[in-house]
């Protein structure tokens, strides 16, 4: 098999701008989370939608599986599901006398995980494996997943009463949190409009969504993105943007050097997507909130003043000097 030209990865990056386009058949003024989807993508990681019912967080996920030409699988997480019930299990053949393993819808490109938060930890610690090393364990024997291989999760806020707040060790699984806000008047208006103009979200074919992208193309995306350059500058930026976080005094965790890889991660997909084949500092501002704020904690007092990881976060990139 060839390697992608530069041909391929304009294409690539066309058809990945093209993604926006379709998804706002369907959902609107989300941009920043599509952006979001798109980085995730092609920096190989999954991501977490946080919002209140109703925000289109579902919906959006669903749009942009059927904007791709990729498998996708769907699971609603309850209380009483399972691990099995994710990954697989073995079942007995009484014709074979055996047992033979049935894929789980982990097996496929895309899952959506569902109000993730509202399963118990050891469901959700099912996905710990599947996500980081792209494999599930089944009585010893570990199964390779497909490529691409996404994780597009939605949750409550943790506040909202029946949900179980996702370990630290999970949340450092995903590369992105996107928090999804309520849409502006022009924009819910602008949803109402649709709806009675006959617009059904359970039909997105229907409404017109139609793959754009496809497994081949994002590929090529991601080989271009990874020839993207990072200046030694750009790289220390980003270490003390890190390490300032593990010193604030409203923090009792910080990022870790995990974090700072993401970070960096996002940032070169994000240049990439905007044209350039090298970084600079704003490609690392655009990303620090969605790719950091799932990977610190606040120390109590401070959430009591009103204090939010986004705040914290902002306030490093005030103080931290930026590269010339």
């Amino acid at each position: 098999m060839s390697a992608p030209t530069a041909d391929d990865a304009d294409r690539a990056r066309s058809s990945l701008e093209a993604l926006r386009t379709e998804i706002a058949k369907a959902v609107v003024g989300q941009d920043p989370a599509v952006t979001g989807l798109v980085v995730a993508l092609l920096c190989r990681g999954h991501v977490l939608l946080e919002g209140v019912p109703g925000v289109a967080k579902t919906l959006l996920v669903r749009a942009l599986a059927a904007s791709l030409e990729l498998d996708t699988k769907r699971v609603q997480f309850t209380p009483d599901l399972m691990p099995s019930d994710i990954t697989g299990s073995l079942v007995y053949d009484s014709r074979n006398a055996e047992f033979s393993f049935q894929p789980g819808p982990v097996f496929t490109n895309l899952l959506l995980a569902d109000e993730i938060n509202r399963t118990p930890p050891k469901t959700q610690s099912s996905l710990l494996e599947a996500m980081e090393e792209r494999q599930v364990t089944v009585d010893g024997s570990p199964r390779r997943l497909p490529e691409p291989f996404l994780v597009a999760a939605t949750q409550n806020p943790v506040e909202y009463e029946g949900t179980y707040p996702l370990p630290e060790a999970q949340l450092d699984r995903f590369l992105l949190k996107l928090t999804i806000p309520l849409p502006s008047r022009e924009d819910e208006i602008g949803v109402l409009t649709r709806h009675a103009e006959g617009f059904d979200p359970r039909d997105l074919r229907g409404a017109g969504l139609r793959p754009v992208a496809s497994a081949a193309g994002l590929e090529a995306a991601r080989t271009a993105v990874a020839k993207v350059s990072v200046s030694p500058e750009i790289a220390g930026y980003v270490v003390d943007i890190c390490r300032a976080t593990r010193e604030s005094p409203s923090l009792t965790l910080g990022v870790s050097p995990r974090g700072a890889t993401a970070l960096l991660s996002t940032a070169r997909a994000w240049a990439w997507l905007t044209g350039r084949d090298y970084v600079i500092p704003d490609d690392v501002k655009a990303l620090a909130l969605p790719t950091l704020r799932h990977r610190v904690q606040l120390r109590p007092e401070a959430e009591m003043e009103g204090v939010t990881t986004d705040s914290v976060i902002n306030a490093v990139l005030h103080h931290v000097p930026v590269p010339r």
